[in-house]
Parts: C-alpha cells; sequence; structure tokens
C-alpha cells in the first residue's frame, strides 16, 4: 500500500501517524516545505522516501511530486495530510490521480461555513443562523432580524483567524470600511464550547469518540489573548453524543478524522459551530491517548491498511487538561513551583510553534487527573495571576 503524507513534518507529533503507517508494512511517501536535512531522524526512518516542494500550495509542484512517485512506486492508494491547511491541495491530488477519498466538490460544502450551515439546516441539527456578508446593509439587515451581536468571519478559515464580532449597525458599518471578501455572519451564540471527535470506518461507522471543553472560546482566546484550557470529558452527555453522531451521519465521512464544535447552552442542550475533516487540533490526539491509556495514531494507520477496527475496546480513565500561558504575562508560580505542585499529574511541558501562539498560547502544561476537581486546582494554579 502505498500512502502520500503530505507535510509529515508539521505539526510535530504527526510524526506518530507516519511511524504507524510503516509498522503496518505501508509504503509511506512524504511530501514536504522542510528540506530533507531538517527533518527528525524518527521520521526519515519511517519515510520511504520524501519530496522537498517549498510551496504546499503550488498545484503544478505538488501534481509533479505525486506523478513522480506513481512512476516509481505504481499506484497510489491514499493521498492525505490531516491538516486543515491542505485539505484543498489534496483533494485536488485526489481527484488527478483517482484515489479515493474527499475530492474538491466535497469540500466545497463540507468546508464552506455557509455550506456547513445548509447541510445542518437539511439534517435538523441546531445551528446559528448565518448568510453571506456581500454588503452592510445585508448584514445589518440581518442583524436586526436576528439581534446582535454577530459573528464575522471568513466562510473558510482555520479556527479564529480574522474573526471578529460587531455589537450594533455602526459596528457592522465600520467593518465594512475594509474589504470583507467571502465573508459570513452569523448569529452570536452564548455558550460553552464542547467538541464531539472521534474517527470513522470505511463504512461510515465511529469506532471511537471523545469531547474535550473549552475554557474560552477560541475567538475569545485570539481577540482577547486569554489563557486557554483544554480538557477531555470522562462521560460524554448522552445528548452530545446523539446530536455527534447525527453530524456524522450527516456529513456523509468515510475513513476519516472528524472534529464537531458545539456550543452547550444554558439548559443543557448543544447547538453546532461547526465540522472540521481533521483531527482536533493542538496536541488533543495525545490527550485522547492519556486519557484511555491507548494509541489513536495506530488505529488510524490499522483503518488505513485495511485492518478490522469496529471491534476497538477503549475507557475514558481520566480527565486529561491543555492548560496554557501567554509570554510577557505574569504569574503567581513560576515554573520550577508548577512542576513541583504537580508531580506525577503533569505529563508534559511544551513551548508552542509561533503559528499556534495566537490562539492557545505559549506554553502549555499537559496533565491528567482521575478527579475533576483536581483538574480545575491544577488549571488554577498553573494560570494564577502574580
Amino acid at each position: 500500500m502505498n500512502v502520500v503524507f503530505i507535510s509529515p513534518h508539521f505539526p510535530p507529533h504527526f510524526v506518530h501517524f507516519v511511524t504507524s503507517l510503516r509498522e503496518r508494512g505501508v509504503t509511506v511517501l512524504g511530501i514536504g516545505d522542510a528540506p530533507y536535512d531538517t527533518l527528525r531522524q524518527e521520521l526519515k526512518s519511517a519515510l520511504s522516501e520524501y519530496y522537498f516542494a517549498p510551496h504546499l500550495d503550488d498545484v503544478d509542484a505538488m501534481q509533479r511530486a505525486v506523478g513522480y512517485f506513481t512512476w516509481r512506486y505504481g499506484r497510489v492508494d491514499r493521498i492525505d495530510s490531516l491538516n486543515e491547511t491542505w485539505l484543498e491541495i489534496e483533494a485536488r491530488l485526489r481527484e488527478d490521480f483517482h484515489v479515493p477519498g474527499l475530492r474538491p466538490a466535497d469540500l466545497r460544502q463540507l468546508r464552506s461555513k455557509l455550506g456547513m450551515h445548509d447541510l445542518f439546516k437539511q439534517a435538523g441539527i441546531p445551528h446559528p443562523d448565518a448568510i453571506a456578508a456581500r454588503d452592510a446593509a445585508q448584514v445589518k439587515a440581518f442583524g436586526q432580524r436576528v439581534g446582535y451581536p454577530l459573528v464575522l468571519k471568513p466562510d473558510v478559515g482555520v479556527g479564529a483567524a480574522h474573526t471578529f464580532m460587531v455589537q450594533s449597525d455602526a459596528e457592522v458599518d465600520t467593518a465594512f470600511s475594509q474589504p470583507l471578501s467571502g465573508y459570513v455572519a452569523q448569529k452570536f451564540v452564548k455558550g460553552t464550547i464542547v467538541t464531539y471527535d472521534g474517527m470513522v470506518d470505511r463504512d461510515g461507522q465511529v469506532i471511537c469518540s471523545f469531547s474535550h471543553e473549552y475554557s474560552n472560546g477560541i475567538m475569545e482566546s485570539v481577540l482577547e489573548q486569554r489563557d486557554l484550557a483544554i480538557w477531555s470529558l470522562r462521560e460524554l452527555p448522552p445528548a452530545l453524543e446523539a446530536l455527534g453522531r447525527r453530524t456524522v451521519d450527516a456529513l456523509g465521512l468515510r475513513e476519516r478524522w472528524f472534529h464537531l464544535e458545539f456550543f452547550r447552552l444554558e439548559d443543557g442542550s448543544f447547538v453546532a459551530l461547526e465540522a472540521n475533516l481533521r483531527p482536533p487540533g493542538s496536541v488533543l490526539t495525545d490527550m485522547m491517548n492519556y486519557a484511555c491509556d491507548i494509541d489513536v495514531y495506530r488505529l488510524w494507520a490499522r483503518m488505513l491498511a485495511g485492518e478490522p477496527v469496529r471491534d476497538f475496546q477503549y475507557t475514558r480513565k481520566y480527565y486529561v487538561c491543555h492548560t496554557s500561558r501567554r509570554a510577557g504575562r505574569a504569574y503567581k508560580h513560576p515554573h520550577a513551583q508548577v512542576v513541583s505542585r504537580l508531580g506525577p499529574a503533569l505529563l508534559h511541558h511544551w513551548e508552542l510553534p509561533a503559528v499556534f501562539r495566537s490562539a492557545l498560547g505559549n506554553e502549555i502544561y499537559l496533565s491528567r487527573h482521575q478527579e475533576l476537581s483536581a483538574m480545575r486546582e491544577a488549571v488554577h494554579f498553573i494560570q494564577a495571576p502574580a
């Protein structure tokens, strides 16, 4: 089996997807924008070959890379990156080389926020009302109809980049004083962000599911530079599990990761925010492993290699928490005190790559706990201001 993996070196923990494929006897062919000599030895050993492409959004260069691999190794069976940034290029390459998986036509609905809005509406999945933000007059009429505040965001985007809130007609006029091509306006919903994350097999059956809760929304974290904490839930609320599975069915995914975001409202109900056709970001895949003492990287590789995975068994044993801190902010407890206070509950401490810092912070502490109260105490200790 030949698998082309785009950007195998970034994010850094994606090396585990590559090494897990290699363990199953898969020929893994990497295309990346980092020179070969800069790759970790672990990744070099797992790749059968690596093609350096300085710009991964260069369609001609990517087609040449996959064409070369086809000439040298034969038919390519899968093309993936598991990364939001490269969804469009991998879909284009699948279509060009007749490889199974999502194609450009699928992404036009499944990656577009307006496309998701229409899909959710058709499937009867609760979702904030949204429209294309073509001009100020249209958005102001929408705001008068559904009520302010509104969120303005790119129809296709990653995380909360270039997203902002407007609370009045006057703020809409100010927003449109600059070009807003390709934006949507969405009714603001006040609630707690919780996710429904996991994988579906080749028949679209959910083989594992997890949920993570956010202390703040990513939009607030970016715009207000708040400290963020994200933790895994030991028990999934039945209403979330049911709505998550309905959403996965509506998306029609096959042999793929999913990362669905919902708002939990004050009355305990859930409203869909958006669907992402990839694993959850940051190190949440590692959090899944630590929460259950499993290996989701190997599970994905088994699924891709065609091995039966429907009988996969797991138990959510721990609350695993991703607690951030930001550079330039004074904290009460220095790093050494945090390490001493958490003791064996501390799993890892990481400095995050620059591209993630606006949303997630400069550093994260990863810890796990059997009790929610102990987890909350750890978060408070790490983020307590000076």
